[in-house]
C-alpha cells in the first residue's frame, strides 16, 4: 500500500485583496500557487469559520492557481460577525464575482463540511462554471441533520460535552436549542453572547475529530473566533440555509456532467455518513471514499490522503 499523502509545504499568496459586494460587505480573498495554472476555489466550513494558511497546502502550488476567501462576516472580511445580507445565495453570488475577477471560465470547487453545502449550492446553480468538485464531510442542512447535531443524536455519544453545550440555555428553552441560542447570540448582553458563542463553537470543535485533537479544537474556544463562528453558523442553520428541505440532494442531477470526489469519515459526528451515501447514489459519476477510522476534520490522515490524491488527480498528476 502506498504511503498516505499529506499537505504541500507552506506557501504565501501571490495576490490578496478585498471584494466590495455592494451591499455592505468587503470580502477578503487571496490567490496562491502559480498564476495562470489550473484554477480552483476553496470554500471553508462553518459557516463563519474562515480559512487559514494550512488550506493553501491542499493544492500542488506548481499546478494550481487557487482562490481562497473569508465568507461574509468572518476571518478578515468585514463587517465582523455581521448577519445582514448574509445568506447562502449571497455567498453563491460572491463566488461568481470572484470567478469573474480571476478571469476564468470554470474552476475546480473544493469544499468541506459547510463548504460542501455551499459547493453543492453553487455547482447546482452554475454547473457550467465548475470543472470538478472535491467534497468532504457532506452536509445538506436538512432538518434531520440539524436535529441530529443540535437536538438529539450526537448528544448520546458525548454526554459530557453536551452538558457544556446545554449550560447557557435555561431548561424551559431546551426544546429548540438552535432558536434558544439565537436569542443569546443576537442579544444585547455581551457577556451572555460571548458565553453562548464559546459554548456553541466549543461543541463543534470538540466533536469533529475521532480522537481529541487540541490543535484543531483550541481555536473554537477563542472569543473572537467563537463569536463570528457561532453567530453566523446559527443564523444560517436557524434559516435552514435558505434552502428548500432536501433541495441539494433533489437537484443532484444537475451535477451529472461534472467529475468529482466525495470523501467522508465513517465516524463523522456532525455530518452523518448516510447523507454522503445518498449523494453518492444521486451523483454516481463522482468517486466515493468512506474513510474508516476517521471523524469529520480534513486533517484526519485518511481524509487528508484522499483530498490530496483528488487535487493531484484533477491537476493531471499520473502518480496518484
Amino acid at each position: 500500500m502506498s504511503a498516505l499523502q499529506t499537505l504541500y509545504p507552506e506557501i504565501e499568496p501571490f495576490e490578496t485583496g478585498f471584494l466590495d459586494t455592494g451591499d455592505g460587505h468587503r470580502i477578503y480573498w487571496e490567490r496562491a500557487g502559480t498564476k495562470g495554472a489550473k484554477p480552483a476555489v476553496f470554500l471553508h466550513g462553518g459557516p463563519g469559520g474562515g480559512f487559514s494558511a494550512v488550506h493553501r497546502r491542499l493544492f500542488d502550488p506548481a499546478l494550481y492557481d487557487v482562490t481562497l476567501f473569508d465568507q461574509r462576516g468572518c476571518g478578515r472580511s468585514t463587517p465582523f460577525a455581521s448577519l445582514d445580507n448574509n445568506t447562502t445565495w449571497d455567498l453563491v453570488n460572491d463566488i461568481e464575482r470572484l470567478r469573474e475577477m480571476a478571469g476564468v471560465e470554470k474552476w475546480l470547487v473544493f469544499g468541506g463540511s459547510w463548504g460542501s453545502t455551499l459547493a453543492l449550492a453553487y455547482a447546482e446553480t452554475h454547473p457550467d462554471r465548475v470543472s470538478e468538485l472535491v467534497l468532504r464531510g457532506i452536509y445538506t442542512l436538512t432538518k434531520a441533520e440539524l436535529d441530529w447535531y443540535y437536538q438529539f443524536g450526537v448528544s448520546e455519544m458525548f454526554p459530557d460535552k453536551w452538558e457544556r453545550f446545554l449550560a447557557p440555555i435555561p431548561e424551559a428553552e431546551r426544546g429548540d436549542l438552535m432558536a434558544a441560542y439565537r436569542r443569546l447570540l443576537v442579544g444585547e448582553d455581551r457577556e451572555r453572547q460571548i458565553e453562548a458563542a464559546k459554548a456553541w463553537s466549543g461543541w463543534e470543535g470538540e466533536t469533529i475529530t475521532l480522537l481529541p485533537e487540541p490543535s484543531t479544537s483550541d481555536k473554537f474556544h477563542e472569543d473572537q473566533f467563537a463569536l463570528a463562528f457561532a453567530r453566523i453558523e446559527n443564523h444560517f442553520f436557524v434559516h435552514g440555509g435558505w434552502l428548500e428541505e432536501g433541495q441539494l440532494l433533489a437537484n443532484a442531477h444537475r451535477l451529472a456532467g461534472i467529475d468529482g470526489v466525495i470523501i467522508h469519515g465513517r465516524y463523522d459526528m456532525p455530518c452523518p455518513a448516510r447523507i454522503a451515501w445518498q449523494l453518492h447514489k444521486a451523483w454516481p459519476r463522482a468517486a466515493f471514499h468512506l474513510i474508516e477510522g476517521a471523524g469529520h476534520a480534513f486533517s484526519e490522515p485518511g481524509i487528508l490522503d484522499q483530498l490530496i490524491r483528488a487535487t493531484d488527480r484533477f491537476a493531471g498528476k499520473l502518480s496518484v
